[in-house]
Formats: C-alpha cells, structure tokens, sequence
C-alpha cells in the first residue's frame, strides 16, 4: 500500500510500540476523515474504491493500535 510510504520519515522507521493512527501525516485523524468524505460523496468509482481501500487500511490500523495496547 502506497499509504505506508509516510513510514519511511519517522525516526525509527518501524517502532513495533507505536500507533500509526495519528502519528504518519497520511495516517493522521485529517487525512482519515478526506479518505471518509472521498468515499462519501466521490462521483468517480476508482475514487471510491480508492477511498474504501484506504478507509479499510485505516481500521486494520486502528485495530493494531487497540491490539497492541493490550498486549
């Protein structure tokens, strides 16, 4: 997934403790509600497929970020 690039310009790179939700710029609580509106009111399908991809990775995120707080 190209959403993950913004991994790359945190300092360490991969940090298992840490949620991505809120901390990369493309995983911030901004970027999530453009990927919400997008798949809302998008009138292009590849956009909101797009959009729905992104929403999806986004929930896998914040399950791994719930997950990982308990564990």
């Amino acid at each position: 997934m190209l959403v993950d690039v913004d991994h790359l310009f945190a300092d360490p790179i991969f940090d298992p403790n840490r949620c991505s939700i809120g901390f990369h710029f493309l995983h911030s609580y901004v970027a999530i509600a453009v990927y919400f509106i997008g798949l809302l009111f998008a009138k292009n399908m590849r956009l909101k497929l797009v959009c729905l991809g992104l929403c999806f990775h986004m929930l896998t995120d914040g399950i791994d970020c719930i997950w990982s707080s308990f564990f």
